[in-house]
């Protein structure tokens, strides 16, 4: 692995199964564990595919076996090295790794070649002219037949044909390349289903050399099973293909163990999309900054938020492995998040929406220091330095120049209050601009109150509030996320997803008032800001000078865990 996460993966049936194959007798007895995870280079990888590679990865580190990464670049179109470094990227940062075992599937293309070849001579396959609109006329329907007016074309014919298609004399939608199975089959999967297709695309690694390419249905079997793969995890929608996949482990003369095909649910999130086809659009379209953008599900995304491998792979264990598609509440993702952050993040001062406060019984031109605790689950953490002086920043709603009923923070001749970690103020009085905005808050302080307790022990009736020191204070943005998407199911049948999407996912502070402390902050730094949430700096934008920092998650929330 590329780092220890301490994340152990639990028991499901997927294990059930591999117990059963690796015992005494079973079909794998004594062999090592090995799994693939084959995403497509052709976007980027979202949390729905963390799901997948989880499982891939994870089930091959419980049984101390092995995990192939493989790109299955079987259609040039949308393919692109970016694509590759990035899903490469986002499965180290996950912590996992796949050693010297990475693979494309475009390198097989001349054994699928083969392959086909031999399918043809054994009366296996054969060349279709149907397009594709004629192809659907022929499909049948349940309880009638497929036909194919080409399935009886003379075996010579077809090699004859396959091979001038590889060779390019054919334009795209020509021909196909069939398979020979069952046109009554109850499984449209199995009526002779198309293995190959002519396509005049540049590949990003191939070049123009192929002008062909493989199904998915033909090409992964063989894949795994050149791969020495055991157990072939995929998720549910590969259920009514797997006939077809050990059909093409069958009937190819691959001189190794036939892999094991699993199908596990995918993941479903609440609030969200998962289709790359849908994620592309809103990039596209500029509905979103780029696939990083923080309200994106793709790992990226949930990386430039805040989001720790930790806390995505927790979400993934707990969530568990079922036979059974269901929907996870967002909110459940960020319960995850805010329980390893909570743990993890140093504590810090931030003002968000900044008001001055002037204690105008604190001696000009004097400061002092104050320890904060930077974690206080961890005391071996210990403190930081904040600085304070006569001037102040404080949230603007911890003053109302009308106190409503139970309120407990500043208003003229209220009740004291506690600076966190330093003094009791008592509100004497307030300034406004010709709008009548808040723009100055007047307080006295009990300076026999250092540390926020006071000398003659009397119970303190207002809030704590946070504070910032205006003569050492760095000025900050900050971006406030929420639910890209308004209706919790965007992808709802007769939807259109982007009427779906919420108009206030990103609200976006300018002048904010931070600890000094914070004016080198790292991106892979995480803070809590009292009292505001969990927050960590923009890795595209955050810069000396231009500090942005994203809200990875709110500070508290009313979900619960099942």
């Amino acid at each position: 692995m590329a780092e220890e996460l301490n994340v152990s993966m639990s028991q499901n049936f997927i294990h059930d199964f591999i117990d059963e194959d690796i015992a005494q007798g079973g079909q794998y007895q004594g062999m090592t564990v090995h799994t693939r995870f084959p995403p497509e280079p052709n976007g980027y990888l979202h949390i729905g595919h963390c799901k997948a590679l989880t499982i891939d990865f994870g089930t091959a580190e419980k049984y101390g076996g092995i995990c192939n990464l493989r790109m299955d670049d079987t259609n040039p179109s949308k393919e692109d090295v970016e694509y590759v470094e990035a899903i490469q990227e986002d499965i180290h940062w996950l912590g996992f790794d796949w050693g010297d075992r990475f693979f494309y599937a475009s390198d097989y293309f001349p054994q699928m070649y083969e392959y086909a070849v031999e399918l043809i001579r054994k009366g296996l396959a054969y060349v279709c002219e149907l397009s594709p609109e004629e192809f659907k006329e022929h499909r049948g329907s349940i309880g009638i037949p497929a036909t194919s007016p080409w399935r009886d074309r003379p075996m010579e014919e077809s090699l004859d044909l396959f091979e001038r298609m590889k060779n390019g004399e054919f334009p795209n939608g020509k021909y196909t390349l069939r398979a020979k199975i069952d046109l009554a089959s109850g499984n449209f999967n199995m009526r002779d289903p198309v293995i190959y297709r002519i396509n005049h695309a540049h590949h990003h690694r191939q070049g123009d050399k192929w002008c062909i390419y493989p199904m998915y249905d033909f090409a992964h079997p063989i894949e795994d099973a050149l791969e020495g793969i055991t157990h072939s995890l995929c998720s549910l929608e590969f259920e009514n293909h797997r006939p077809l996949y050990d059909w093409v482990a069958n009937n190819v003369s691959i001189p190794y163990h036939k892999p094991r095909q699993i199908e596990f649910a995918r993941l479903g999130i609440d609030h969200t999309v998962m289709s790359k086809r849908k994620l592309r659009q809103l990039v596209e379209e500029g509905r979103v900054s780029g696939w990083d953008d923080p309200r994106m599900p793709t790992l990226c995304g949930l990386r430039r938020r805040g989001y720790t491998p930790k806390s995505i792979r927790n979400f993934c264990d707990r969530v568990g492995v079922t036979k059974s598609d269901n929907t996870i509440e967002y909110a459940f993702l960020e319960y995850c998040l805010r329980e390893d952050l909570n743990e993890t993040a140093r504590r810090v001062m931030a003002v968000l929406r900044p008001v001055k406060l002037v204690i105008t019984n604190y001696p000009a031109g004097q400061s002092e220091t104050f320890e904060v605790e930077n974690n206080p689950l961890h005391p071996e953490e210990g403190t930081h330095t904040v600085t304070f002086s006569r001037e102040l920043w404080i949230e603007g709603e911890d003053f109302l120049s009308q106190p409503v009923p139970k309120y407990k923070r500043l208003y003229p001749n209220g009740p004291e209050c506690r600076l966190k970690g330093a003094y009791l103020i008592k509100c004497v009085g307030y300034e406004t601009d010709e709008n009548g905005n808040i723009t100055e808050i007047a307080a006295e302080y009990d300076p026999d109150s250092r540390g926020g307790n006071p000398a003659d022990g009397r119970k303190v009736k207002g809030a704590t509030i946070h504070w910032v020191d205006a003569s050492t204070a760095v000025d900050a943005e900050v971006r406030l996320y929420d639910n890209l998407f308004s209706d919790p199911e965007p992808d709802g049948l007769g939807k259109d997803f982007l009427e779906c999407l919420n108009p206030g996912s990103l609200e976006v502070l300018t002048g904010c008032k931070v600890e000094a402390g914070l004016s080198d902050a790292q991106p892979s730094d995480s803070f809590q800001f009292l009292r505001q949430g969990y927050f960590c700096a923009d890795s595209k934008d955050s810069k000396p000078g231009h500090l942005v920092f994203n809200r990875s998650v709110s500070l508290k929330d009313s979900f619960k865990p099942q």
